[in-house]
């Protein structure tokens, strides 16, 4: 064998595993996330005839409760797909809220909410200001220089002391 063919083996030998990897490195990576029906179906909860219990037997306890009222029952899952280091893209989300009456337990409604019923919510990033002014690294580090009990009486005047009364 000649040392150009040696070379051509040993290229081609190194390549085809690179661009396997190459190709395998971008493809989508899926998650799922949340309430996962293995038995029994959200959706085939029914309106009258189920009760908390009975749904809490089937389906097992909700992924969230209602915040005002805990009578509405949550159960939410997603999907998510991610592709080498971009970020993660929700493909699919199921919410089922199930309500239930608050006297007789049984099932009033039950409504299934899918990523097109969802809306964007405008977040407010503005922040409240605190009184006080900041410090800098450098007055922050020498600032404390001096106190934490290296020199005798030095919180003889702090606030919350009496006059003459110092720690010790």
């Amino acid at each position: 064998m000649t040392s150009r063919a040696a070379y051509a083996a040993l290229a081609a030998g190194l390549l085809i595993p690179a661009a396997a990897a190459s190709l395998t490195a971008c493809a989508p990576v899926t998650s799922y996330s949340g309430f996962q029906a293995i038995e029994s179906d959200p959706k085939e909860v029914k309106i009258g005839t189920d009760t908390m219990s009975t749904v809490r037997g089937r389906l097992g306890s909700p992924s969230a409760v209602g915040t005002f009222d805990s009578n509405t029952w949550f159960y939410m899952n997603q999907l998510k797909s991610r592709v080498a280091f971009k970020r993660p893209e929700v493909i699919a989300r199921n919410v089922t809220a199930i309500t239930f009456n608050k006297d007789s337990e049984l099932v009033e409604s039950v409504n299934t909410l899918t990523l097109k019923d969802g809306k964007v919510v405008a977040f407010n990033d503005r922040e409240t200001p605190t009184r006080g002014r900041e410090l800098s690294v450098l007055e922050q580090i020498l600032g404390n220089i001096g106190r934490g009990g290296f020199l005798p009486n030095q919180d003889q005047d702090a606030p919350g002391n009496r006059p003459g009364q110092g720690r010790n």
